[in-house]
């Protein structure tokens, strides 16, 4: 983990940089990762590569490679994303329901 300076408004402090990981993705906002669809009911969908626009609550809106706008239901399907250090992670739709703070407090307990 790398650590950088934060300027707050009376000091300096460090603070770790947290990167996306395979351990931490469910944590983080999905919005501009690179996805692919990897299983879908939707035969035509897998496959489609793209980068994720905007998350709701159980839908990803993923813009592809040739500048469609897909929107996807999360629970049904599974997902790799890249995270922007490049690392590939493989994630099903279940486990990403609900909006990021929310799915912090239902893995946490």
């Amino acid at each position: 983990m790398r650590k950088n300076w934060v300027l707050g408004r009376k000091s300096r402090k460090w603070c770790n940089i947290v990167r996306h990981t395979r351990k931490n993705i469910y944590y983080h906002e999905l919005i501009g990762l690179e996805t692919e669809i990897i299983e879908y009911p939707d035969r035509k969908l897998v496959g489609l590569k793209g980068r994720v626009l905007d998350e709701t609550l159980k839908t990803l809106l993923i813009e592809t490679l040739d500048r469609r706008i897909i929107r996807v239901f999360k629970e049904h399907g599974v997902f790799r994303f890249i995270t922007p250090h490049k690392v590939r992670v493989v994630v099903k739709g279940v486990k990403i329901i609900g909006r990021p703070e929310d799915r912090l407090k239902k893995i946490s307990r």
